[in-house]
């Protein structure tokens, strides 16, 4: 059964990592990095890709433990802008669905847990930067996902009311950052969340963005 989204969609917000491009592997070299300098073993692909979505804050509390935030962020950072923009790709599909989508006329933005200034830097280094009507971050709002600031902030940029808005996520987490900004919810698979913890949200779940395409009304 082919699922369809609310007809009466007027803007777009995505979360960036999982959603639109890939960047574990700029997460996880960068990670490991900071565990190495507190001679601790390098986590697994699959470990870094679960641990990712609350923040950098939380990600190092949990990956080094909270006395070594600080440092750990400051590590992180170090090695992140030394190879996040070779260790970054668009998921299959983004560059057509976004032309797609400009195609309706929909306003979009971007809402990360990442600092804007290295999302605003990857969206445009791959080419998709002119989709968006802003790239936030905590940086820019002062607080990380779910907390709604970053979100209705965005709604406020492309000038949508919260029941006209359609926020797409990859992870649990984005059904509750999406719930507590009032906004309608959309789940793509290949992020940090499985299948089967995205279907128990009871969001719609798509396998990719173009597959999310047709579920929205020709006119939304």
């Amino acid at each position: 059964m082919s699922v369809v989204l609310p007809s009466d969609i007027r803007g777009l917000v995505f979360d960036l990592d999982g959603t639109l491009v890939d960047s574990y592997a700029a997460i996880g070299e960068s990670l490991n990095h900071a565990r190495h300098c507190f001679d601790l073993a390098p986590l697994s692909d699959v470990e870094v890709r679960r641990t990712v979505g609350r923040g950098l804050e939380s990600l190092i509390a949990d990956s080094l433990g909270a006395d070594n935030v600080a440092e750990g962020v400051r590590l992180f950072r170090e090695r992140y802008a030394e190879v996040f923009a070779g260790a970054t790709h668009l998921l299959p599909g983004v560059a057509e669905a976004l032309a797609s989508l400009d195609k309706r006329d929909l306003p979009m933005t971007v809402a990360s847990n990442k600092p804007a200034r290295f999302g605003r830097a990857i969206v445009e280094s791959l080419g998709i930067g002119h989709h968006f009507a802003d790239v936030l971050g905590p940086d820019i709002v002062g607080s990380t996902k779910p907390e709604p600031t970053m979100i209705r902030r965005c709604l406020e940029l492309m000038g949508v009311a919260p029941h006209q808005a359609l926020y797409v996520g990859d992870m649990v987490l984005d059904v509750e950052s999406g719930r507590q900004a009032d906004v309608h919810v959309a789940l793509v698979e290949g992020g940090s969340s499985t299948r089967e913890q995205l279907l128990a949200t009871g969001e719609p779940v798509f396998a990719s963005l173009a597959e999310l395409l047709p579920a929205l009304a020709p006119g939304g």
